[in-house]
């Protein structure tokens, strides 16, 4: 993708700048267009153009050159980018694809109907890039292979110092950023990376084998988006090589593109923490806003039932100690909360790979944890009910109920989502309605149950 070298301060889009936009265009003023446009960055004039109406939007991509809106396509709403190229001929298309880097042009590629995918394949010139892309498509999009871009810079090893700074000349034109120098072998694998300060300081005939670094870590292309995302994450690296399972180098991964990994991933885990069983966005019609959310809101119904029916088998408990009734609901929200947080730390913990142990010393160390908070929070319970009541063993049972809840919401909270990673389930669900409302339910049967044993009913 190319770099823009203006330089620019934070951009920051108005009204009066969107306004400024729709007006030049009203009036059919492409230079005009044109010159304020090219005043800001690709990334900018992608966030002016999400702000257009859709007509304005593919004035504009069709106006400017296809070397920046290329750039603009790969940077702008994916809704907005589909109706976009649904108003672009497939030779339009095409010339904006032969701009990009392969792993944006696939990206682009991919959201195109089948049969249009095929056709404009057919209109890209450069064989080279049309058999990349059609390699990359055949991965999975959430694999490494799927993330990967071929334009690298590689050198064999037995080339010479001289050899290879030419070779890298050649190669470096088609890259828009060097992140490192790979060294192959004969038959295409990975055998390790090169220094430029090592290259700049050798011999002109020294040979690469006896110059080059040994170690460099790599992922295979069937290797999970998310685990590589942690490996970069790991060691800090701006561009990780990717290789078949014969370690031959593919391609590449940058670190933009597990920027974008990374994102796409906290959005689907805050949606599912939030009760969506899909990803959605904003711009998404009623009927599948409501498909998404109506699943965990209907068992958020079930638990309020279930809860009910638990509070009717105790209805005699109630009649004479109606106090319990109104800490009914503090009970079921410390539950939610309390296992909300377990779980919250779980799940980031299994996101980070920093949860590592036996599951038997997780669990140990959060029933401890919550056996202290609830212990705290109970004494304060237990002053305020027998200040209120005075009553101690009506406020030893709410006190003792509030422990016992927490310690359990806790452990719940903890076990849910390791039992889920070790099923191979996205364990974030289990920091939403799925784990506030099983926690409602068993905080209110415990609750109940330990005001009948301690007041004796």
């Amino acid at each position: 993708m190319e770099e823009n070298n203006k330089e620019h301060i934070t951009f920051k889009i108005s009204e009066e700048l969107v306004n400024q936009v729709e007006e030049l265009i009203s009036n059919d003023e492409r230079s005009e267009v044109l010159d304020l446009l090219n005043q800001y960055h690709y990334a900018d004039i992608a966030e002016i153009l999400e702000e257009l109406n859709f007509e304005q939007a593919v004035y504009v991509i069709k106006l400017l050159d296809s070397e920046k809106t290329s750039d603009i396509l790969s940077e702008i709403d994916e809704d907005i980018r589909e109706k976009i190229l649904q108003n672009l001929s497939e030779q339009e298309i095409a010339k904006e694809i032969e701009e990009l880097d392969t792993d944006d042009a696939v990206d682009i590629i991919s959201e195109l109907p089948e049969d249009r995918q095929q056709v404009v394949l057919d209109e890209i010139k450069d064989e080279e890039l049309k058999a990349d892309i059609e390699e990359l498509l055949t991965y999975d999009e959430y694999s490494a292979g799927g993330l990967m871009a071929t334009e690298l810079v590689k050198v064999n090893e037995n080339w010479s110092v001289n050899e290879c700074v030419r070779e890298m000349r050649i190669q470096a034109a088609e890259v828009t950023r060097v992140h490192s120098i790979y060294v192959v072998d004969n038959d295409g694998k990975l055998i390790g990376r090169l220094s430029l300060k090592d290259l700049l300081i050798a011999p002109d005939e020294e040979k690469i084998a006896n110059v080059y670094i040994p170690r460099v870590d790599y992922v295979n292309v069937d290797e999970q988006a998310e685990d590589v995302a942690r490996l970069m994450q790991k060691y800090d690296l701006e561009a990780i090589p990717v290789v078949d399972d014969d370690k031959v180098l593919k391609g590449r991964i940058t670190i933009d593109d597990i920027v974008d990994v990374i994102k796409e991933e906290a959005e689907k885990d805050y949606q599912m923490a939030a009760g969506f069983t899909q990803v959605v966005e904003v711009s998404d019609t009623i009927l599948e806003l409501t498909r998404a959310r109506l699943p965990w809101l209907f068992l958020g119904l079930m638990g309020g039932i279930g809860a009910a029916l638990i509070m009717g088998d105790f209805e005699a408990m109630l009649q004479n100690h109606a106090v319990l009734f109104f800490f009914t609901p503090l009970i079921a929200a410390m539950a939610g909360n309390v296992g909300v947080q377990s779980s919250a730390i779980i799940v980031q913990g299994l996101a980070n790979d920093d949860v590592k142990g036996s599951i038997n010393k997780r669990l140990l160390k959060e029933m401890l944890l919550a056996a202290l908070n609830g212990v705290i929070l109970a004494m304060f319970l237990l002053l305020f009910v027998w200040a209120w009541e005075n009553n101690i063993y009506t406020a030893l049972a709410i006190s003792v109920s509030l422990i016992v809840v927490i310690i359990v919401a806790g452990i719940i909270g903890t076990f849910v989502p390791l039992f889920l990673d070790k099923r191979g389930i996205d364990p974030a669900i289990a920091t939403g309605p799925f784990i506030t409302t099983s926690n409602d339910i068993f905080g209110i049967l415990i609750y109940f149950w330990i005001a009948k044993v301690i007041l004796q009913i």
